[in-house]
């Protein structure tokens, strides 16, 4: 069955209700945030309800806020009103919309927002096993609220007059997939007359999370070194780029193999690797598909852009690559001091699959049924966009997103 989540108000005056939490990113457009919210008229005192979707950037422990330096900073913020009605035209009801009144019986308003395609991905710095309070991290909240306006910084709007929730969004796996990426390279050394030659490939350009990667590696010694091993391993790049382009390298695998190539040797051999987040779970400032209370994540997938987008705005972009490294021995006089790497590169995009489409589940008479037993027991102008790209100086970076 389909789940339906609600989150009330302290004072039970409001309640949020979502049919799912994790909205699509489709590089071209973005799922609409269509919910519902129930309101008690009788609690409101000549005051108007109002429902808002904030795309946030924290990039600092909640417990460091202090008075004139915050370290969170709203990149996209819109709001409407819902009650009292306007008398502006409304988008048509969604399905789910439908299916969500139902369940919110008379009281219930519907609310639609649509997001820019230029907005980051719900994305969750991993924090370290002894930080609280929430993680560094890019957020989306949709908030219903009771207030005399919909964003005035003077009036102080009471807890218990909101209901909150976050929501996702994310990005899937494309349907067309491409060819593997492939790469070689070729390094002399001094005293030897030739090189030694690696090429790595893997199958095709995209894998799910969870999945293991095979990389075919080709090692050719013609040099009078010898490879004593070969490291294959995946490292995550994390680009902060809302400030200082701060960027971060995690190591999220690495494996090593006895595999030995004598001078004029050759090496065709196939690795298979998984990379999880199960094996990395202590290592603060990775990045974590974003993260919703007791629910599980994974690691964060790929970042996927539109050449022609502002990249500054994405707020952290996330890449991987594969390294194959051939570990050459010394020889001769010099020994351990002549010895040396040779590393090859590959990109990795790392996401998850598409879900089955649950559009045919929200039009059923199952749920509709279900929906009225639990009853028993285009361009709004409501609304006000506000785009902010925020400059934030680095040296208010906390240790939460941190490389160590």
């Amino acid at each position: 069955m389909a789940k339906i989540y609600k989150k009330s108000s302290r004072n039970g005056s409001l309640a949020l209700y979502l049919g799912k939490r994790d909205f699509v990113d489709h590089v071209d457009s973005v799922d609409i945030i269509d919910g519902v919210i129930k309101i008690d008229p009788s609690d409101l005192a000549g005051r108007i309800v109002w429902v808002s979707l904030t795309c946030a950037f924290r990039y600092g422990r909640e417990d460091l806020d202090v008075i004139g330096l915050s370290f969170r900073k709203d990149i996209w913020f819109e709001h409407l009103q819902v009650y009292p009605p306007t008398s502006e035209p409304k988008p048509a009801n969604t399905h789910v919309q439908e299916a969500l009144l139902k369940k919110a019986g008379e009281d219930g308003h519907p609310f639609t927002f649509t997001l820019p395609t230029n907005l980051p991905c719900s994305v969750t710095l991993q924090p370290g096993p002894g930080d609280a309070g929430k993680a560094c991290g890019v957020d989306f909240e949709v908030k219903g609220y009771i207030a005399l306006e919909a964003d005035n910084p003077d009036e102080e709007i009471d807890k218990k007059d909101t209901a909150r929730l976050i929501i996702r969004k994310i990005q899937f796996a494309p349907d067309k997939l491409g060819d593997g990426p492939k790469a070689n390279i070729s390094k002399q050394f001094i005293m030897s007359e030739k090189p030694i030659q690696i090429e790595a490939s893997i199958e095709k350009e995209l894998y799910y999370h969870g999945d293991p990667i095979p990389v075919s590696v080709k090692i050719k010694n013609e040099s009078n070194k010898v490879v004593k091993k070969v490291k294959v391993s995946i490292e995550q790049t994390t680009d902060v780029v809302l400030y200082s382009a701060d960027k971060y390298t995690k190591v999220i695998l690495c494996e090593e193999f006895g595999d030995q190539v004598d001078p004029t040797g050759t090496l065709e051999k196939e690795y298979r690797l998984t990379p999880l987040l199960a094996h990395n779970t202590e290592k603060r400032g990775l990045a974590l598909d974003g993260k919703l209370k007791d629910e599980d994540t994974n690691l964060a997938s790929t970042t996927i852009i539109r050449p022609d987008m502002d990249k500054e705005i994405l707020g952290i972009l996330v890449s991987y690559t594969i390294k194959v490294t051939a570990v050459v021995s010394g020889s001769g006089i010099l020994g351990s001091l002549t010895s040396s790497d040779v590393t090859v590169e590959i990109p990795l995009v790392l996401m998850s699959p598409k879900p089955a489409d649950l559009t045919s589940y929200w039009n059923s008479s199952i749920l509709q049924n279900r929906l009225e037993d639990y009853q028993s027991g285009g361009t709004d102008s409501r609304r006000n966009t506000e785009i902010y790209i925020p400059r934030i100086k680095s040296r208010h970076k906390p240790s939460t997103c941190s490389t160590s």
